[in-house]
């Protein structure tokens, strides 16, 4: 099976591709993922620069789209590349190229489409008349969990027949190493130890989160919390609520930002981590997290019940609740379950392997589905 994932959004100019790889990881990760699951996978990159290359067994074509003004323009170009050799499925990064997409398929009607989801925005009520002609023309799209289709369907965006999979956007490559030797590179300490990675705004809500690690502190003392973030409009508010709480001064430590490796340590140092989010449409953090083994205590919202089973890993918590975060880090606290029991989980559902068998088995289903119909 041949597979061609477009992406639409330009590299950065002048960037060459040794560092975009560097720059966008997803870029080869996907791809690779997905070959090792079967199929043979063409990656098409706009850019400022037309090149062909291959690496690790992936096709690269960089093409230059600036002079194709128009989403139908784009589409049309990309039509004319892949009849030269045309693919089993196209698979379209972003909702937000549904035009483009609809521009393709009617060059093209007989290649299936999958648009992906990447924490796209429902479109503004008097573009939707348009998208909901443009969504006739694909096949099927693919959240990190069903539900978060709800809010598309909701507004009438999509068709009934459109099939709809559960693939997290993308995996982690960080592995759980030595707890003892992380602890002493990053400082992590606590008994337990947890750990913060997230910006420090209201949707994902740090005060409810310290609200909740307060409750377990009063119950545990030994218990520290590790906060890494990077934009911080709620840093003054977080700052008070430490100082203003007994239990939460001297057993909160505010890192700030550090680079992405930094993040793999403290993880492996960790002994659980939290998030308050509202609303992710992944939850890149919470993979690295359960890459690393540690355990996550997190929100009830459903690109995490999704990554987590539905809580068979960790412990899910009404979003807003402090009160019921602290009960979450407390039962973790006191049962303590095997790092290894979250590796295991992670590497059979969420690692790179397991969403390249996933994307394989979703386009052999859209190839059959297409060759029925024909």
């Amino acid at each position: 099976m041949r597979v061609v994932q477009l992406n639409l959004h330009p590299a950065p100019a002048g960037m060459p591709p040794a560092e975009l790889f560097l720059h966008w990881t997803s870029l080869a990760d996907i791809p690779e993922a997905v070959a090792a699951g079967g199929p043979r996978v063409t990656v098409l990159q706009a850019a400022d620069h037309d090149t062909r290359f291959t690496r690790h067994g992936i096709d690269y074509v960089f093409v230059d789209l600036r002079d194709a003004t128009s989403p139908r323009a784009r589409g049309r170009r990309v039509a004319d590349l892949l009849r030269t050799r045309m693919p089993d499925v196209l698979h379209i990064h972003s909702l937000a190229c549904a035009e483009e997409a609809a521009a393709i398929a009617h060059a093209l009607p007989a290649l299936p489409i999958l648009l992906q989801d990447h924490a796209d925005r429902v479109p503004n009520w008097w573009r939707r008349p348009a998208w909901r002609r443009w969504m006739r023309s694909v096949d099927a799209v693919a959240f990190t969990a069903p539900l978060l289709a709800q809010r598309f369907q909701a507004a009438g965006l999509f068709p009934p027949a459109l099939r709809v999979f559960a693939i997290p956007e993308s995996s982690c490559r960080f592995t759980p190493g030595q707890r003892d030797a992380a602890r002493a590179a990053s400082g992590v300490d606590g008994a337990p130890a947890v750990a913060w990675v997230g910006h420090l705004n209201e949707n994902k809500d740090p005060l409810a989160v310290l609200d909740g690690f307060a409750r377990l502190a009063a119950e545990v003392p030994g218990a520290r919390l590790h906060c890494v973030y990077g934009r911080a409009p709620l840093l003054d508010a977080v700052r008070a609520r430490i100082d203003g709480d007994t239990r939460l001064t001297g057993r909160v430590r505010l890192i700030g930002s550090v680079p992405h490796g930094e993040v793999e340590t403290l993880m492996r140092a960790a002994d659980i981590y939290v998030s308050g989010s509202h609303a992710e449409s992944c939850g890149f953090a919470l993979l690295e997290a359960m890459a690393c083994g540690t355990v996550p205590v997190v929100t009830d919202i459903p690109s995490f019940r999704e990554l987590t089973g539905n809580g068979a890993v960790g412990r899910l918590y009404p979003a807003g609740d402090g009160a019921r975060c602290g009960d979450a880090l407390l039962a973790v606290a006191r049962s303590q379950p095997p790092r290894e029991l979250v590796r295991e989980y992670f590497q059979q559902y969420l690692s790179f392997p397991a969403m390249g068998r996933r994307w394989a088995a979703a386009y052999a289903q859209l190839a059959d589905a297409r060759r029925r119909r024909a």
